[in-house]
């Protein structure tokens, strides 16, 4: 079934009576937004997760995350500098099939994974905010602070593109600073002999899997650690010469970032034992504790924690407005969701909406007392965004059929067939190992999406009647 209102979406989209997005995002700002959105909630809260199915050697995981992610960014680069505008996988997925249907669900789950994502940040910001203060770890006192931080984030995301941006630099000096004093302190106590080096090659895997399973169910989950990439692809209307700087931000972020991650994971795993490991949620700060306990910085990594998640949660819910607000242009979505700020130029209805469903995908999941909430919304972002990037992978050897006027990134054939395999075989339960948990969240939030593309059609529908 397709749409008349998407017959000109490989077109620019033409000026209307909303001002258009503001372009303030140079290849630095690029640069330390997509490093930003990688580092961040993964690495800080789900090391522990990874640990409890490889044992010491949960760098493997993180290393495999990243050769997966490159090879769908790749896709993702050739797309976005052909087509340099906002809306991302659900705009190239309607270029390619034309099915109003399929490009609404493919644009609500790259949307719910943006809000998961927040919501896995909002959690993990609690947590480390109650250990900095020394408050009781219950349900109630770290839901209620989850839920007034997405509301700090809407503000932020409110007041303008420029500001959410630079609070994304400092942040991500933050928490990058955090990741080196981690590592640093880890080298040294190695060094000093106060580490188990041999952890760091020792395979732990449970009882009920084999190790190729184990190493699945361990990748899939750390594969949330190296998301953030796609979603730059979205701010491409408020990027400068996005067809020229994107290629070498994007690989150098991931680079940088995979670096990192093997880093610290294997000084993690070195200087924690794996069974203090498993099941918490804040790995690095047991890391420090165990590496230099009269350290400062053991009373500090605590607040630098936060400011980690505190960026992914930022610059995700950026990421699911804009998309929004690019399918609302675009007739998908209603028009209520495009509304611009006059003064700020900020998507305030798409913003407002996103920060809705965040807290209430943050109450649900924390009535639920069993298991790891952030890593239950961790494995659920990954597993949306790995079913979107095997449709990716595809499009982009569709629209080879459609060619541009303008330069852009080319990438071979073989690179988006082993990215769709790889992305498919983290998906399906039988290979990945995930736990039900993160099918029954992402299932449901489907059917959110199906209910309202039905309700969207049906007034659609009713209006051209009365017309």
């Amino acid at each position: 079934m397709s749409d008349p209102s998407w017959t000109k979406v490989v077109e620019t989209v033409e000026p209307d009576d909303q001002p258009e997005l503001k372009r303030v995002l140079g290849p630095g700002l690029l640069l330390l937004f997509i490093v930003g959105d990688i580092l961040g909630t993964g690495i800080y809260a789900l090391t522990g997760q990874v640990a409890a199915e490889v044992g010491g050697a949960a760098w493997l995981p993180f290393l495999l995350a990243f050769a997966v992610a490159t090879l769908t960014a790749f896709s993702y680069l050739e797309l976005v500098t052909k087509y340099p505008q906002a809306a991302g996988a659900a705009l190239y997925t309607h270029k390619a099939f034309g099915i109003h249907f399929l490009t609404f669900i493919v644009c609500f789950i790259v949307m719910a994974s943006g809000i998961t994502s927040a919501s896995t940040a909002a959690r993990a910001f609690a947590v480390n905010l109650t250990v900095a203060f020394g408050l009781p770890d219950e349900m109630l006192i770290t839901m209620v602070i989850a839920l007034a931080f997405i509301v700090l984030i809407l503000l932020v995301n409110l007041r303008g593109v420029s500001e959410s941006v630079w609070l994304n630099v400092v942040l991500t000096l933050v928490e990058l600073s955090g990741l080196v004093l981690v590592i640093l302190i880890g080298m040294w106590a190695i060094a000093g002999g106060n580490a188990d080096w041999s952890r760091v090659i020792a395979f732990e895997t449970p009882e009920d899997k084999n190790v190729l399973l184990a190493v699945s169910t361990a990748t899939s989950l750390a594969f949330f650690a190296m998301v953030g990439f796609e979603d730059s692809v979205n701010m491409a209307e408020e990027t400068k010469e996005p067809s020229r700087i994107f290629p070498k931000m994007m690989l150098s972020g991931l680079a940088i970032a995979a670096v990192i991650y093997v880093l610290v994971s294997i000084t993690v795993v070195a200087l924690v034992p794996i069974g203090e490991l498993v099941g918490s949620e804040t790995p690095l700060v047991l890391a420090v504790q165990a590496a230099a306990p009269d350290f400062p910085i053991n009373a500090l990594l605590p607040f630098i924690s936060m400011f980690a998640v505190a960026n992914t949660a930022l610059i995700n819910m950026m990421m699911a407005s804009r998309l929004l607000y690019g399918m609302s242009k675009q007739k998908v979505l209603p028009p209520f969701l495009s509304k611009v700020a006059p003064k700020r130029r900020t998507p305030w209805a798409a913003i407002l909406f996103t920060s809705a469903l965040a807290a209430g995908l943050i109450i649900y999941v924390s009535l639920d007392t069993e298991g790891s909430i952030v890593a239950l919304l961790g494995g659920t972002t990954s597993l949306l965004l790995l079913t979107v990037f095997a449709v990716v992978n595809v499009v982009v050897l569709v629209l080879r059929r459609q060619p541009v006027e303008h330069e852009h990134f080319h990438i071979p054939v073989a690179l988006p067939i082993i990215g769709a395999i790889t992305c498919l075989y983290l998906v399906f339960p039988w290979t990945s190992g995930r736990p039900g948990g993160q099918y029954g969240i992402a299932l449901v939030l489907l059917a959110i999406g199906i209910v309202l593309w039905g309700v969207e059609r049906l007034y659609t529908t009713m209006r051209r009647r009365r017309a």
